[in-house]
């Protein structure tokens, strides 16, 4: 009798936005608009899940991802708490997602906070 191997897909840390589909775009636009402004906590969470399932991104460590908000119009959808994503403003203003950079963006050309 013969083993079944399994094999494990890579992990897919990243996914540019420009190579989904239009629709998968266009879904993806609704629903980060709809988790922005999410009141609750369990809502947003359940965004953040249906946002990872249509990119296929994998390996997010608390279940959120963004998509990088560098002035470059860099197109990467990434896991938000990456280490060395840069932090381009604070969510402090009325709204829930944070604005980051994506790791190559931070590295290639930061953009610290505006005051």
């Amino acid at each position: 009798m013969g083993h079944a191997v399994m094999t494990h897909a890579p992990n897919r840390a990243t996914v540019n936005y420009n190579a989904l589909p239009a629709a998968t775009q266009d879904h993806f636009d609704q629903l980060m608009e709809l988790a922005d402004n999410s009141a609750n906590a369990a809502e947003y969470e359940a965004l953040m899940t249906a946002l990872i399932a249509i990119t296929g991104i994998t390996g997010v460590r608390y279940n959120e991802i963004l998509k990088c908000a560098c002035p470059c119009t860099c197109p990467v959808i990434f896991d938000a708490d990456d280490n060395n994503a840069l932090v381009t403003e604070q969510t402090d203003a009325g709204y829930n997602l944070g604005r980051l950079q994506c790791p190559d963006c931070a590295d290639d050309h930061p953009r610290p906070i505006e005051d």
